[in-house]
Formats: C-alpha cells, sequence, structure tokens
C-alpha cells in the first residue's frame, strides 16, 4: 500500500463524505416512511425494504471506505465492488414503472448522483494507486487503466 502520498489518501475523504450524504439521506427517508406509514399512496412495502436497504448500505459502505482508507485490500475491493452494483441497482429503480412512490424515486435518484460519485471515486487511478505493489508495479486490487 502507498501511505506516503497524500493525493492516494484524498480519495477516500471525498467518498466517506459522499457516503455521508448518501447516509443522511437515507435515514431522511427511512424516517419519512414512518412517519407516511398509514398513507398506502405514499408508503408502500417496496418503500419499506428499500429505505432499510439504503441506510444498511450506507453503514457497510462507510466502513468498507475507513478501513481502505486505512490500507485494507480486501475493504477496497467490497467498496469498489458494492458502489457499483448499488449505483446500477438505483438506476433500476428510478426507471422502475409504478413500483416506488414519486417521492422515493427523487430521493434514490439524489442518492444515485452521490453512489455514481463513490463508484467513480473508488475505482479511478487515484485510489487504485494506493494499493499498487511497488515491487512488481502490478496493481493488487483490479487492473491498471
Amino acid at each position: 500500500m502507498n501511505n506516503r502520498q497524500p493525493a492516494a489518501r484524498e480519495p477516500f475523504r471525498v467518498i466517506k463524505g459522499l457516503l455521508l450524504g448518501y447516509l443522511g439521506i437515507g435515514i431522511a427517508a427511512l424516517v419519512a416512511v414512518i412517519l407516511l406509514r398509514n398513507h398506502p399512496a405514499e408508503v408502500n412495502g417496496p418503500a419499506w425494504v428499500r429505505s432499510i436497504i439504503v441506510v444498511a448500505t450506507a453503514l457497510i459502505l462507510l466502513s468498507a471506505a475507513t478501513l481502505a482508507g486505512r490500507g485494507s485490500r480486501g475493504a477496497f475491493l467490497r467498496l469498489r465492488i458494492i458502489s457499483i452494483v448499488t449505483t446500477v441497482a438505483i438506476v433500476v429503480i428510478v426507471a422502475l414503472p409504478g413500483t416506488f412512490p414519486v417521492w422515493l424515486k427523487i430521493e434514490q435518484s439524489a442518492c444515485g448522483v452521490l453512489m455514481l460519485g463513490v463508484a467513480l471515486l473508488a475505482n479511478g487511478r487515484t485510489a487504485r494507486s494506493r494499493f499498487a505493489d511497488r515491487q512488481s508495479g502490478k496493481q493488487s486490487v483490479g487492473s491498471a487503466r
């Protein structure tokens, strides 16, 4: 792991900031779901499930980002994979007609923008350079592009 380059640490600070925003939006949506629970037009079963998943995913990703920032290769790989999968899932949720209330699709769109940033930074060259194998010049996690 390359700890000596401050630029290699910077993506993880930004990623954590984006994930804190994602967590904040997720908590706000979960509170909204709880408050609107008696209004079936505004809150359905999928809205409950999705709101809980967003908060759980945010906590898992924050943990992975923190550990990756400290040098954990496994956490870095989890961060890279989960951020891509989450972003794709959000795109599907926003695109599906009628499954989720409009307000939740708007919330998910905001989450999608944040998660796209996380996925791009986590899979970018600067973040990957932190885990470059100095002796062989090869990437330890992912491929160099």
